[in-house]
């Protein structure tokens, strides 16, 4: 087939094409267009076919990925939301927690509720915590609630959350039939529909955060595909999910919060299927694009999942601070350190990366469209690992007298000379982001040390050897195609999508028949999603999980279930749990042991990787280009380095750092004594000097 896949990120957007017939690939870089996301893709899709040679209507399936929630979510550009919420509970959002997540700063902000006061209206009614009802539901009133939302404050999209609604939806479709009735054109959001999970104030935010992006996402993917049958493409379009799994654009639009962090997510796809491909086990995902880095770790081919999620943090990116979600999504951690991050010099006379960015608009300096302030990209071209004149290839020049005079600004205050100014910046950015990470898995039980490393996105290949050196990471893999990694990670995903239940039970208190009718419903849930998407019955399967713990504790921890009949696994779940449990806390304990949720994953086929670059020839000699000068402490400063062209590097060639290896998309940075091996696939994999 031939296949697109699309990110986009809040600086480039980035296409990868890929013709499964003919064995090949085609890469495209352009700016995202942030007045208008969908111009940039449109524009995009149309230069590739171009690229390739092709029709527009040749491309058999696009699969798409974007940060537009997110960002919806951080800039507040959603939708008016109205919200119906049980009587009594008006407050829990502003009530929140009850906790500070920083017990000594005097100057925490919290994240404003995407609902406002007097836009959250209370009903009677009450489901108790069994599902039994213990006040009915007042029709009337929320007739005339929803009057007041949509005819007097004029709210764009309804949320309805009631307390215990993920043990009994009753009420909330009861709810959402009126609404749809009396107001058809307005998208309703329900807390059972969105993430039926126990903890009503997260399930309750992500229903709003649903809402909130309803109407936009909506008008977002009509743009899209009447711009893509505009331009000559019938194919079949999918969204890319946080999760990493495909959606229809139908499912998108129903479910919209599941959209956040969808392509990055698609990175980690990526990088999972380069440690399958070089047998590492263990991976850290690193990707540095234009505006953030991200991390994220692989274990045994699996990114790590999570699904409690935090977006649009209010007070200096701090966990605590933001929007607390629930939905499925890729753990990862986020730092706002990329290319466009931009140089302050913070209250302590200290210069900081971050998290601020140019973005695409007016972006770096060295950019030359508009851009004043300093930023990591300006200092990477000062240093000498960018090329000003094959940026992108060549198709867009970048200006480096211009980058110099803004660091010059920056570093004259603080008595630095340019180098010295462009070399703290790239360092910075390394040691926050290497903090970053190291937290990251140490929270998570993860050796960084005896894993590898992947590097991608526009920037990643720069920093990466010197982000592994601060860690100790042994082995780093630059994959080929590094700047759209996202894009050909798109390629790389199953349809899929997830279904969660809460269901506590303790487990002696279940048969095995009970177990699977548990089961049924979500199963056939997960897998009607996949069925509209068009896969037959036939390619779905289907895994399952729970949510357990020790009776009394307050947490709980997934248990995978291994494949087979669910009633003839419930002896063998006490094991299951202990082994769990025991990997995670390295002790078990003798207590009782129950069930919390319930986690259902249908799946489609997925796709056969396509070789990213075509196969070298020559030696390695000829793939030298030439040299240039770049700042290498650790080899004297600014010296004289080799630089490569990586598409005439042959398999099995080395490459000792110092040196520099240019592809159109990114440059990998070697340090000195770091040995880069050419593997068939293309890929370079690099033993690191420690």
């Amino acid at each position: 087939m031939l296949r697109l896949g699309i990110d986009i990120g809040g600086t480039f957007t980035d296409f990868a094409l890929i013709d499964g017939s003919a064995r090949r690939t085609v890469i495209h870089k352009r700016l995202t267009t942030p007045d208008d996301p969908a111009r940039a893709v449109l524009e995009g899709v149309a230069s590739i076919a171009d690229e390739a040679g092709i029709a527009v209507g040749a491309i058999e399936e696009i699969i798409h990925g974007t940060t537009l929630v997110t960002n919806a979510l951080i800039e507040r550009r959603g939708a008016k939301v109205g919200m119906l919420v049980t009587e009594g509970f008006r407050d829990t959002f502003d009530i929140g927690q009850e906790q500070r997540y920083d017990l000594y700063d005097m100057r925490l902000r919290f994240a404003e509720p995407l609902v406002p006061r007097r836009h959250r209206v209370e009903i009677a009614e009450r489901i108790t915590h069994t599902g039994a009802v213990l006040t009915p539901l007042d029709e009337a009133a929320v007739r005339s609630a929803l009057a007041y939302l949509v005819e007097t404050e004029g709210c764009e999209a309804i949320a309805v959350c009631y307390l215990h609604a993920y043990r009994s939806a009753t009420h909330e479709e009861a709810t959402e039939a009126i609404a749809r009735s009396l107001y058809p054109e307005i998208p309703v959001s329900t807390s059972s529909g969105v993430f039926p999970y126990a903890r009503e104030f997260e399930r309750w935010t992500t229903t709003c955060a649903n809402a909130y992006a309803q109407p936009m996402v909506d008008t977002y993917l009509a743009r899209l595909t009447d711009g893509l049958a505009e331009i000559g493409f019938a194919g079949r379009l999918a969204i890319i999910g946080s999760g990493g799994g495909l959606m229809s654009p139908e499912t998108a639009r129903q479910h919209p919060v599941r959209l956040l962090e969808s392509g990055p997510a698609a990175g980690v796809l990526m990088a999972a299927r380069l440690g399958e491909a070089h047998r590492i086990d263990n991976l850290l995902s690193f990707d540095l694009g234009g505006t953030t880095a991200k991390g994220a770790l692989v274990r045994g081919g699996k990114p790590f999942k999570t699904y409690s999620f935090e977006a649009a943090h209010a007070y200096k990116h701090k966990s605590g601070s933001g929007l607390k979600l629930q939905i499925p999504v890729i753990d990862m951690a986020e730092i706002g350190s990329g290319g466009g991050s931009i140089v302050r010099i913070d209250q302590l006379g200290l210069m900081r990366v971050g998290p601020e960015s140019a973005g695409a608009m007016p972006g770096p300096v060295a950019y030359g469209r508009g851009g004043k302030e300093a930023t990591l990209t300006d200092a990477n071209l000062v240093l000498g690992y960018l090329d000003a004149d094959y940026f992108l290839g060549g198709a867009m020049r970048l200006d480096a007298a211009g980058a110099r005079n803004a660091l010059d600004a920056r570093g004259k205050p603080l008595g630095l000379e340019t180098l010295r100014t462009a070399w703290g910046i790239h360092d910075i950015a390394n040691e926050d982001i290497s903090r970053a990470f190291r937290m990251h898995a140490t929270e998570r039980g993860f050796d960084y040390r005896r894993s590898g490393m992947a590097a991608f996105g526009g920037g990643g290949p720069i920093h990466a050897a010197r982000i592994a050196r601060k860690l100790k990471v042994p082995q780093v893999v630059f994959p080929a195609g590094a700047g759209v990694m996202s894009a050909f990670g798109m390629l790389s995903g199953a349809a899929q999508f997830e279904v969660i239940r809460s269901h506590r039970t303790a487990i002696d208190a279940l048969t095995g028949d009970d177990f699977k009718r548990a089961f049924a419903p979500l199963e056939e849930e997960a897998s009607a999603y996949l069925l509209s998407a068009g896969l037959a019955p036939e390619a779905i399967s289907i895994e399952r999980r729970l949510d357990m713990r020790y009776r009394g504790q307050g947490y709980d921890i997934e248990v995978a279930l291994p494949p087979g009949d669910p009633a003839a696994l419930l002896a063998a779940l006490p094991a299951l749990f202990d082994a769990a449990y025991g990997a995670v806390f390295e002790v078990t304990l003798d207590e009782p042991v129950e069930i919390v949720s319930l986690k259902v994953e249908a799946s489609g086929p997925r796709p056969v990787p396509v070789p990213i670059l075509a196969k070298a020839t020559g030696s390695a000699e000829d793939a030298l280009k030439g040299s240039r000068m770049a700042y290498f402490p650790t080899a004297g400063g600014l010296i004289d380095t080799p630089v490569y062209d990586r598409y005439r590097l042959t398999t099995d060639a080395e490459v000792t750092g110092p040196a520099l290896i240019e592809e159109r998309e990114s440059t990998v940075l070697l340090d000195a004594g770091d040995v880069g091996t050419v593997t068939p696939s293309g890929d370079i994999v690099a033993a690191i000097a420690l």
